[in-house]
């Protein structure tokens, strides 16, 4: 996505104020509330949409900040002030990536992989992997087996 599309179009929206229409980027950037008193009042008088004017770069980061958020990536926090995404977006480990990441590992042991096995490969912790698998095997993506000569709890993907 274009870092500067969303600021455009929400200044694309406060022209809608020339209209009688005032509000609609507040809308555009998820602020409900003020974007309705903002359309019932022409923008407090005017005066919030001429501040609003200044807020637009502010107002368009929070809400991208928050639709990474929602989407699972980690980002630094704003500085004091000052209106800019930190360029390292990372997405945070989280189930379904740990997921793909069992299943190529089980995938390259013929379907069948340990904790041990999974943590090895993925370098997830201990338990973030076996509840991982064990709620794979729940919903019926794997089998639960020890394995003959050791014991161990294998957990194999029939599908693969």
């Amino acid at each position: 996505m274009n870092n500067h599309e969303p600021k455009w179009t929400s200044y694309l929206l406060w022209l809608a104020i020339l209209l009688g229409i005032g509000g609609l980027h507040r809308f555009y950037n998820g602020k409900m509330v003020s974007g309705f008193l903002w359309l019932l009042t022409g923008g407090l008088f005017g005066i919030g949409q001429i501040v609003d004017l200044f807020l637009i770069p502010e107002m368009v980061e929070e809400h991208n900040l928050k639709r990474l958020k929602h989407l699972g990536y980690s980002y630094g926090d704003l500085e004091p002030g000052i209106s800019r995404v930190v360029n390292t977006l990372e997405p945070k480990l989280n189930a379904k990536s740990l997921d793909v990441r069992l299943l190529k590992a089980a995938q390259a042991r013929h379907g069948r992989i340990s904790v041990t096995q999974g943590v090895a490969d993925t370098g997830a912790s201990f338990q973030d992997v076996e509840a991982t698998l064990l709620a794979m095997a729940k919903k019926g993506h794997a089998d639960i087996q020890n394995d003959s000569k050791t014991g161990a709890v294998i957990y194999v993907f029939p599908a693969l």
